[in-house]
């Protein structure tokens, strides 16, 4: 037989009165409760905290049947009913239908975000406060986090994960902060994390935290952009207003708020452990200039994610393997901070070796690198290989300095554009020997973009009336911009000088040397 919730009132209104004494009390607690499995498990049934059961007592559908409760009961009801007695069976009675009435209640608010009865039952076993909150204050605290944007799944698992989430007073205000102050622009993602994985009592200090940001300089409308992007539970919650405070002046020197708007997870380091090591080594080898560093970081804030030791075996491999001294190493840091990222031995090594294998010494090897550091870092099999290839059959000589300076200048190209430069060149006429005659006096125009390079090469031909083989001579012209140099000054000088002026003169005299020069010849 199965029996409903309102079966289970109707059995109690049938029992004789009587005087129930608390164990008859516990009795009827444990049996209906029981009863209320058959509905939902065939299994053993574990009673919910609301009723108080005994934890050692068990009930099975297959064992239970109103006979056996109601011989149960009787073995506890005193024989000489009273008025007192009466009473208390009643209180007994409401109780029970309250707790029902609660019980039920959790349950369908529970379903709405597809916790099942067996998880709901787990829930209040393990969370005694759930069955005490109101059930109005469990569906507005459901109310707040729905309107934060989590969706029911993300809810379940929230709720189940840290149930307290519901009963906890330090909540209310921290939902109200996330939602009014903030806007409920705090990603989802981090918003989950922050309330699952927080202690309560780190959660109430949260708002006063993010205030102190905006006080201490974090724009308004940037504040969320930083709490979006660090571990909000170390960086705000654990921490106290002090610390916060000591790290944002350690940074002040060296872009300070402009530098954590960059970068926001430099607050996930840790201050005087990763931070201040971190400065301290660059410090040292910048020889104490603040201003350097400072834009070193701005640059690739990424530069504090390394520990010291990692950078210094960077540095010692730079120092002992190309011979650099601190100077120079820090040099080419502000030129290329990522090097730090670069592996020393998959890359580093046989590029340096490569270098050295060309002819260069420590100091050109150097140059070489303030010119084109990505050389250090960029594919060898997608890049650099094949721009070798390209390079050789136009007929540089390999390992030799001249093939390193362009390849240098290669390196600010991709392969593509690089074979549309050459075969640009041999389409107007130019030979193989050329092209190398020309990048060697100007090695740049071999990353110049193809398009602007064939545009140069129309207005000198068309326009300027000139040959196309004076670029043998100056293939400096085809780095000026056209419209702001070449055509603004050509037009100037040709109505006084005609069209046989030289170009070389043309464009390489400075601004203000041109202008004077117009000044003279002008009436």
């Amino acid at each position: 037989m199965r029996w409903g919730l309102a079966n289970e009132f109707i059995l109690v209104s049938f029992i004789p009165v009587g005087i129930f004494s608390a164990a008859a009390n516990m009795v009827l607690a444990l049996a209906l409760s029981a009863n209320r499995s058959c509905l939902c498990s065939s299994t053993t049934f574990h009673p919910h905290p609301l009723l108080n059961p005994s934890p050692s007592l068990h009930f099975s559908p297959s064992t239970f049947h109103p006979q056996p409760l109601c011989s149960l009961i009787k073995q506890h009801i005193i024989p000489q009913p009273s008025h007192k007695a009466s009473i208390h069976r009643r209180r007994c009675s409401n109780s029970l239908a309250t707790a029902d009435a609660q019980f039920a209640s959790i349950i369908a608010l529970f379903q709405d975000i597809g916790i099942g009865f067996e998880e709901t039952q787990v829930l209040l076993c393990n969370n005694h406060d759930l069955a005490s909150v109101p059930i109005d204050s469990l569906h507005v605290r459901f109310l707040s986090l729905r309107s934060l944007g989590f969706d029911p799944l993300t809810l379940c698992k929230l709720v189940t994960k840290r149930p307290t989430i519901l009963t906890a007073n330090e909540i209310d205000p921290l939902l109200t902060f996330l939602r009014d102050n903030l806007q409920g622009k705090l990603e989802k993602q981090q918003l989950n994390r922050l309330l699952s994985s927080t202690e309560q009592e780190f959660l109430e200090s949260f708002p006063q935290k993010v205030q102190f940001l905006v006080d201490r300089g974090i724009p308004v409308d940037q504040v969320v952009h930083v709490l979006n992007k660090v571990n909000l539970s170390k960086v705000l919650c654990r921490r106290s207003l002090e610390e916060i405070d000591r790290t944002i002046s350690f940074l002040e020197p060296f872009g300070g708020i402009a530098l954590i708007l960059k970068r926001p997870q430099i607050l996930n380091h840790d201050l005087d452990t990763q931070i201040v090591p971190r400065v301290k080594f660059l410090m040292e080898l910048s020889d104490g200039d603040e201003d350097s560093v400072g834009k070193v970081l701005l640059r690739f804030p990424i530069f504090l994610n390394y520990s010291v030791a990692h950078v210094e075996e960077h540095v010692g491999f730079l120092s002992s393997f190309a011979e650099f001294d601190y100077k120079q190493i820090f040099r080419i840091i502000q030129v290329y901070p990522a090097i730090v990222t670069t592996s020393r031995e998959r890359k580093l090594r046989p590029r340096i070796q490569f270098l050295k294998e060309c002819g260069l010494d420590s100091d050109e090897i150097f140059k070489f690198l303030i010119k084109g550091p990505t050389f250090l870092s960029i594919s060898f099999n997608e890049n650099i290989a094949y721009k070798l290839v390209l390079l050789v059959k136009i007929g540089y000589r390999y390992r030799s300095k001249d093939l390193a300076m362009a390849i240098r200048s290669a390196t600010r190209t991709n392969c593509g554009n690089m074979q549309k430069v050459i075969s640009l060149f041999l389409n107007y006429g130019f030979s193989c020997e050329d092209i190398v005659a020309m990048s060697k006096k100007q090695p740049q125009i071999l990353q110049y973009n193809h398009t602007s390079l064939e545009k140069k090469m129309e207005y000198l031909i068309e326009e300027m009336g000139r040959d196309i083989e004076e670029l043998l001579l100056f293939p400096a012209f085809l780095g000026y911009k056209l419209d702001d140099r070449i055509k603004h000054r050509f037009e100037v000088k040709k109505l006084v000088r005609g069209r046989g002026m030289s170009i070389n003169k043309l464009l390489t005299v400075s601004e203000e040397t041109f202008a004077g020069k117009r000044k003279k010849v002008m009436p």
